[in-house]
């Protein structure tokens, strides 16, 4: 019989002036454990996303807990039949999450936020509310909220050019911005507030504490995550969906359908580039 991983994912800002000596004791303790993932320490923070045996995840909790600036981690957890993960990494990063903007290392916790019950009820209710997906292209086109907002963005970083270009209409309006775990949205919500939009809140837990608290009303397709699983469904449940080796686009299993899918080569969204360094090898050669 397979054993089930444990899947926990979650984030804090929080200053870490001892951010470099922090990861030995991290990669040793996680190694000790048999868990495989990725920790990023910065000095603004740190992000955890970890899988193993369910009594090494919590063994790796208690760790956490014996540094008082990690013990109110909110963690979002599943469980896989397989590990996510191909190793472990703990890695030095100047921001966990990366806006592009210069010496922009701000967070606000008094920035609104939304619990997933109450998003919810309001979406129930029919309210006035504007949803704002702050995610990349290639995760928004597996799935998204109903009625959603896109950005059309290809990393975070262009997130604070996109948000300049949005409809001053909405600067007004109660905006509600997710993203998968929530990480993203803590500088997003920062840099809409620079930006002039005065009703801004953040779901709290993202999607996967949606998926989790609420299920999947009003959400439409998969959320892409960040391992070897790529999508799940609002169950939690692991999807169909696999990555294109050649780009790394995500594929659902319909477009692994398509005659440009060959796996480990190429799919529909990188054939073109493909062919034409094949014939610009051919011709050099």
């Amino acid at each position: 019989m397979t054993e089930q991983h444990l899947n926990i994912a979650g984030y804090k800002f929080v200053v870490l002036d001892d951010r470099d000596a922090l990861r030995q004791p991290f990669k040793q303790k996680c190694d000790e454990l048999g868990l495989k993932g990725t920790i990023l320490l910065s000095h603004e923070g740190i992000n955890i996303f970890v899988a193993g045996p369910e009594p090494n995840i919590e063994q790796f909790r208690l760790f956490l807990s014996e540094d008082e600036r990690f013990s109110d981690i909110d963690f979002k957890v599943s469980y896989s039949e397989h590990q996510p993960f191909n190793r472990m990494n703990v890695r030095l990063k100047n921001e966990i999450i990366s806006v592009g903007l210069p010496n922009f290392d701000r967070v606000e916790p008094d920035i609104g936020r939304i619990l997933p019950v109450q998003l919810h009820e309001k979406l129930l209710n029919g309210e006035d509310v504007v949803l704002l997906d702050t995610r990349n292209t290639y995760e928004t086109r597996l799935g998204t909220f109903q009625n959603a907002i896109e950005l059309d963005i290809d990393t975070f970083r262009a997130f604070p050019q996109a948000v300049s270009e949005m409809d001053s209409s909405y600067k007004n309006k109660e905006i509600v911005m997710f993203c998968t775990g929530g990480v993203r949205c803590e500088k997003a919500s920062v840099i809409m507030k620079d930006a002039g939009f005065t009703n801004i809140k953040q779901l709290e837990g993202g999607i996967l504490g949606y998926f989790e608290q609420v299920g999947g009303d009003y959400w439409d397709g998969e959320c892409f995550v960040f391992d070897k699983r790529v999508a799940l469904l609002p169950d939690l449940s692991e999807t169909g969906t696999t990555v294109c080796f050649a780009c790394r686009e995500p594929l659902t299993p319909k477009e692994q359908l398509h005659p440009a899918y060959v796996p480990g080569e190429s799919c529909s969204y990188c054939i073109d580039r493909v062919q034409s360094q094949t014939i610009g090898s051919e011709h050099e050669s």
